[in-house]
């Protein structure tokens, strides 16, 4: 894909070209993320019980927030992805979980209610709002009962503020109305604080 899709004024376009370029090196530097990955996992047992669940993980890149939910028992997980090249690092690592393109947006391959939880890890805050509640609208379509955000909460590290700037994100606002935007569309709703600035945003249907 042409670099010229960085610039693109569609956003799609502009997506699968950032996330093909980096994902041969994000194959690489994702096991950084497993520390806070495990704690927001242990802290998402306390909540839910992952243990026989079907789980539809939106955005998987790698796959390494969808693998913490096969090692806390879930029965059967399922990784959804708009980057070829990031599924290809996905299913070199996760051999057990299924991987499979698809834009968060319009999943209509998908069933409704046809997996217990369906969840994004650092994914919803890289669009603005119109797009977050598309994605939010099909999450809560394909769930059962639980949608789950993992994703900014609180003070966002420089490295990661640089980076969001370069990916054009949408991180700033996401923090400050994403618990409003969740209210409009799921009638109960909970923030938890993770570590390094992670959190987890649980819905219910």
């Amino acid at each position: 894909m042409s670099v010229l899709h960085y610039f693109s004024s569609d956003v799609n376009k502009r997506a699968k070209f950032m996330f093909d370029f980096i994902a041969p090196i994000y194959g690489k530097v994702d096991g950084s993320l497993v520390k806070s990955y495990s704690k927001s996992i242990e802290l998402l047992g306390d909540e839910i019980n992952i243990t026989g669940k079907k789980v539809l993980d939106i955005g998987t890149g790698t796959g390494a927030w969808a693998a913490k939910f096969l090692s806390s028992d879930a029965a059967y997980v399922k990784g959804v992805d708009i980057s070829y090249k990031m599924l290809n690092e996905s299913k070199k690592k996760h051999k057990d979980i299924d991987f499979v393109i698809g834009n968060a947006e319009d999943l209509h391959e998908i069933k409704d209610d046809s997996f217990d939880i369906v969840t994004a890890s650092y994914v919803v805050h890289g669009v603005r709002a119109d797009r977050r509640a598309s994605m939010l609208s099909e999450m809560k379509r394909i769930s059962r009962k639980h949608v789950v955000i993992h994703d900014f909460v609180g003070r966002t590290p420089v490295f990661v503020r640089f980076l969001e700037f370069i990916e054009k994100s949408d991180y700033k606002n996401f923090k400050h109305n994403f618990c409003t935007e969740l209210k409009v569309l799921f009638h109960k709703t909970k923030k938890i604080s993770s570590v390094n600035g992670s959190g987890l945003y649980i819905a219910v249907k």
